[in-house]
C-alpha cells in the first residue's frame, strides 16, 4: 500500500462517519430508526438489500474457496442467493402484511411472549456471530493493507461500523449501503475480475493451468453443497437481519422484485470470486493463508489508487453487512426483550435511546467475541447452524399451518435449540448433522404438541356432551 491507496481507504472510513452524522437528523421514530419509514423505492431497496447479503464471508471466504476448490466454491454464496430469492418470493407478502418489526415479534403474534422472548435470544446470537464475521474481515484487511496489529485493526473497524450505525440506524445504514453497493460493483466486477483474469493470461489460460478438479462445480462435494443449502438458503428465510431490510421495503412488490435482483446479484458475486480465488491459486500457489487470497491478489495485481479503491470495495461489504446485522441484533434485543419486558412504558424518545444503548453494547461484545475467533467461516456456520436447526420450523409452519399451537411453538423453539447446540459440542461445529438433526426435533415438536394441544382442548365439548345426554 502506498500513500494513494492509504488516503482512498481513509476517505471513505471519513465518509462513512459523515454519512452517520448526517443520518442522525432523520431519525425521530422508532420506525425511522429502525425501518427507515418502511418508505424505500426499488433502486435503494435492491442496493440495500445486496449489500446486507454481500458480506465478509461471502468476499473473503468464496475467495479463499475458489482457491482451494475452483469453481464449485461458489455454492456458499449461490445459497444466500437461493435463500433472498425464496424469501422474497414466498414470504415477503406476508411480512408486509402483518407490519411486524422482528421475527421474534411476528412468532410472538403466532405463540405468545414466551415464544417471542426465546426467539428474540436465540436470533440476537445469530445476528451477533454475523456481526462478528464481517469484524473478523474488516480486521483481515486493515491489517493487510495498513499493516496495523489484527486485534487493532478488529476495533477501528468494528468501532466505525457502531458509530455511525448508533447515530443514524436504519437511515444512517441505508445511505451508505448505497456508497457502498456503487463501490463494491465497481471495484470487484470492473476492476477486480477483469485485472485477475489478464494477470493470468485470460480465461482460457486460467482453465488450462488450474488443476481439472477446480472446474468441476460439485468438486466440493454433495455433502458441503447440502450443508449450505441448509446453513444458507434455509437460513436466510428466518434472517432478522434480512427481514429487517424486507421490512423498509415501500411495498410488497418493491420487496419481491428486490429480492430476485438480490438473489441474481448474489449468484453473480459467487462465480466472480471463486474466479479470482483461481486466479490467486495460479498466481500465488504458495499462500500459507487462503484467507488471504483476495487480499493478497490484489495488492500482487492493482496499481496504486485502483488497490485503494478495490480494498475499499472488500471494506464496505464488510461494513454494510455488519451494519446490518448489528442494527439487527440491536432491534431484537429492544424491541422484543428491554421494551416489551422491562420498559414497558418508554415513548418514542427513550426507544430510541435505548436501541442505541443496546447497539453500543452489542457492537463492543461483537468486537470481543472477533478478537477470540478470528476465523469467518466457522463464526458464520454457528450462527447459521442455530438459526436453521431452531427457528426455521416454527416460522414456516407458523405462517403456513393453521393447526400450530402457542405451546408447541414455544417448545419447538427449545427443543431445536437444545438440540443444535448440543449436536455443536458432540460433533464439532463443522458438522451438518446438528442442522438437520435439530429441525428434525422442532419438526417433531410442532406437529406432536399442536395435535395433542387439539385432542385435549376437544375433551372437555365431549365431556359436555356426555353430562347432558
Amino acid at each position: 500500500m502506498n500513500l494513494w491507496d492509504t488516503g482512498v481507504l481513509l476517505l471513505y472510513f471519513l465518509i462513512l462517519i459523515g454519512i452517520g452524522m448526517i443520518g442522525t437528523r432523520k431519525v425521530n421514530t422508532p420506525e425511522e430508526y429502525v425501518l427507515a419509514g418502511r418508505n424505500l423505492g426499488l433502486v435503494i431497496y435492491c442496493s440495500c438489500l445486496v449489500a446486507v447479503i454481500i458480506g465478509g464471508a461471502a468476499t473473503i471466504g468464496a475467495a479463499r474457496l475458489g482457491y482451494e476448490h475452483g469453481i464449485s466454491g461458489m455454492w456458499f454464496v449461490v445459497m444466500l442467493g437461493f435463500g433472498i430469492m425464496l424469501l422474497g418470493l414466498f414470504f415477503s407478502g406476508a411480512f408486509n402484511r402483518l407490519k411486524v418489526t422482528t421475527i421474534s415479534e411476528l412468532l410472538g403474534l403466532k405463540y405468545g411472549d414466551q415464544t417471542r422472548l426465546i426467539s428474540a435470544g436465540v436470533a440476537v446470537i445469530y445476528t451477533i456471530m454475523v456481526t462478528v464475521t464481517q469484524v473478523i474481515g474488516m480486521g483481515s484487511i486493515i491489517h493487510a493493507i495498513l499493516g496495523w496489529e489484527l486485534t487493532t485493526s478488529m476495533i477501528v473497524g468494528g468501532g466505525i461500523v457502531i458509530f455511525y450505525t448508533l447515530l443514524g440506524g436504519m437511515w444512517s445504514v441505508t445511505m451508505t449501503d448505497v456508497i457502498q453497493f456503487v463501490i463494491m460493483t465497481v471495484g470487484v466486477f470492473f476492476v477486480m475480475l477483469p485485472r485477475s483474469l489478464s494477470h493470468v493470461g485470460g480465461f482460457s489460460a486460467l482453465i488450462n493451468q488450474v488443476p481439472a478438479t477446480h472446474l468441476d462445480v460439485t468438486h466440493i462435494g454433495g455433502t458441503q453443497i447440502f450443508q449450505y443449502f441448509l446453513l444458507y438458503c434455509l437460513g436466510m428465510v428466518v434472517s432478522q437481519d434480512i427481514w429487517q431490510r424486507v421490512f423498509t421495503a415501500r411495498t410488497a412488490t418493491v420487496s419481491r422484485t428486490g429480492a430476485v435482483f438480490a438473489g441474481a446479484y448474489s449468484i453473480a458475486w459467487a462465480i466472480a470470486l471463486s474466479l479470482i480465488g483461481m486466479c490467486a491459486l495460479v498466481a500465488l500457489p504458495a499462500l500459507e493463508q487462503p484467507q488471504d487470497a483476495f487480499a493478497a491478489m490484489a495488492s500482487d495485481i492493482l496499481p496504486p489508487g485502483l488497490l485503494g479503491l478495490v480494498l475499499a470495495a472488500v471494506c464496505a461489504a464488510l461494513m454494510s453487512n455488519a451494519s446490518g446485522s448489528l442494527l439487527a441484533s440491536s432491534t431484537l434485543l429492544t424491541n422484543d426483550i428491554l421494551v416489551r419486558f422491562l420498559f414497558r412504558d418508554a415513548d418514542d424518545r427513550k426507544y430510541i435511546w435505548i436501541s442505541k444503548a443496546s447497539t453500543l453494547f452489542l457492537g463492543a461484545l461483537a468486537i470481543t467475541f472477533a478478537i477470540w475467533i478470528q476465523d469467518v467461516l466457522v463464526a458464520l456456520d454457528v450462527a447459521y447452524a442455530i438459526l436453521s436447526g431452531a427457528i426455521f420450523i416454527p416460522v414456516v409452519l407458523g405462517i403456513f399451518w393453521k393447526k400450530a399451537t402457542p405451546k408447541a411453538g414455544f417448545s419447538a423453539v427449545i427443543g431445536g435449540t437444545v438440540v443444535v447446540i448440543g449436536g455443536l459440542a458432540l460433533l464439532g461445529i463443522t458438522s451438518t448433522d446438528p442442522i438437520m438433526y435439530g429441525m428434525a426435533a422442532s419438526l417433531i415438536i410442532m406437529v406432536s404438541v399442536s395435535l395433542l394441544d387439539k385432542r385435549l382442548a376437544r375433551q372437555p365439548r365431549a365431556s359436555e356432551q356426555q353430562t347432558q345426554l
